[in-house]
């Protein structure tokens, strides 16, 4: 009885977001897009930290641990705002696509919305960086 409630329940959420907007609304489907192509730009920003994080190991005599706990920092930075930010879009993009569906005035007001949920994630990227740029001063001085 559970299963069938779950798989009832699955089935109904994935029939009202952008696959119901395809088949009510094809000329919508591009807009309906913008919240998924917003989530994707989060992971991005985790992989420049990661990058940046990568290029700044060194062997153990020269990794200090005050550049240990920086390197987790920034990431933990950029994770958590991520996962924030990724939260934001997810509800703003799943309550935005249906109203939008409804009525299509409603989309510039879900786009300024998404935008300040994906700001989230931007302010980890640049805490991120900025800890970063701190292990680098210190190791060149």
């Amino acid at each position: 009885w559970y299963q069938r409630r779950v798989r009832e329940a699955v089935v109904s959420t994935q029939s009202t977001g952008i696959s119901a907007m395809a088949v009510m609304k094809p000329d919508l489907i591009m807009k309906s897009i913008i919240p998924v192509v917003m989530a994707g730009i989060l992971a991005i920003y985790g992989l420049v930290v990661a990058a940046l994080i990568i290029q700044s190991l060194y062997p153990a005599p020269q990794y200090t641990l005050f550049m240990s706990f920086c390197d987790f920092a920034a990431g933990l930075s950029v994770g958590i705002c991520g996962l924030a930010s990724g939260f934001a879009i997810g509800i703003v993009g799943d309550a935005g696509v249906r109203s939008t569906a409804q009525q299509p005035k409603l989309f510039v007001g879900m786009i300024l919305i998404l935008i300040f949920a994906e700001v989230l994630g931007l302010y980890g990227l640049i805490v991120g960086i900025i800890l970063h740029i701190r292990i680098t001063t210190k190791v060149s001085s």
